[in-house]
């Protein structure tokens, strides 16, 4: 039986007298890809921040690689292991697909590496951006800047910059979101063929396709509750889920 390397218990989280989330219980297991799905205003990118640091649960416990972290900043959170990408591309348009990377691991690294010399250092980065370049295709693109590259390939980059922290877990906050059929195709391709048992993923996403294609369990949210949680073929034939989203897709 997988391991639970994420663990939501409880979770509330209220913005004046509008309560968003309600009592949200989720489990991740380690090596898993985990969607969160659910229509619009259900409560997906607040849990996805409440889970990242971003907010601050109003109630529940958040435990991670067997920590609590629910206390912890984004940075003491990303340190133990917890990257996320974002619904809106969140690059620096002005350098290069390469020197995004470099940037992301010269953060990731500053205290893991600050012992080794220069020279070492330069070199365990740029084998790195390498690696990250292959895994994600971008290869051919390394030296393109980031705001000239199509959608798709911006969220590829995305993902790079975020495994260049070498992550426990990614969140993916609708990575396939403004991507055109084949970009999302190829998407689907790199969460299944590269990035599957290389890092636990917890997908927002709206596009079934991606959902379908991917996870190996599916949380639906609706109205800031958990309605369901399960295996994909599961979810398919749930009653309530059919009426509360997959019917209106």
């Amino acid at each position: 039986m997988t391991s639970s390397l994420l663990e939501i218990s409880g979770v509330t989280k209220t913005f004046g007298a509008h309560s968003v989330l309600k009592g949200v219980d989720l489990q991740v297991g380690e090596g898993t890809v985990h969607a969160v799905i659910g229509p619009n205003g259900a409560g997906k990118t607040t849990l996805v921040n409440i889970i990242t640091g971003v907010h601050s649960p109003s109630a529940g416990s958040i435990r991670f690689a067997g920590e609590q972290v629910a206390s912890l900043s984004v940075h003491q959170r990303a340190r133990r292991g917890l990257a996320r990408t974002f619904q809106i591309t969140n690059l620096f348009g002005d350098l290069t697909v390469r020197e995004n990377i470099s940037v992301a691991l010269a953060g990731a690294r500053r205290h893991r590496f600050k012992r080794l010399s220069d020279a070492e250092l330069e070199y365990a980065r740029s084998t790195t951006v390498e690696e990250l370049l292959g895994l994600v295709g971008l290869q051919a693109a390394s030296e393109v800047k980031a705001e000239i590259l199509s959608h798709g390939d911006q969220r590829l980059l995305e993902v790079a910059v975020a495994l260049a922290c070498q992550p426990k877990m990614l969140l993916l906050d609708e990575p396939s979101a403004g991507m055109s059929p084949a970009e999302t195709q190829a998407f689907i391709s790199l969460v299944n063929t590269r990035l599957r048992g290389r890092v636990t993923i917890v997908l927002i996403e709206h596009d079934m396709a991606v959902v379908m294609g991917t996870a190996d369990r599916i949380c639906v949210l609706a109205g800031g509750s958990v309605l369901a949680d399960g295996m994909p073929s599961e979810i398919m034939q749930n009653t309530y889920v059919k009426e509360a989203y997959l019917g209106r897709a």
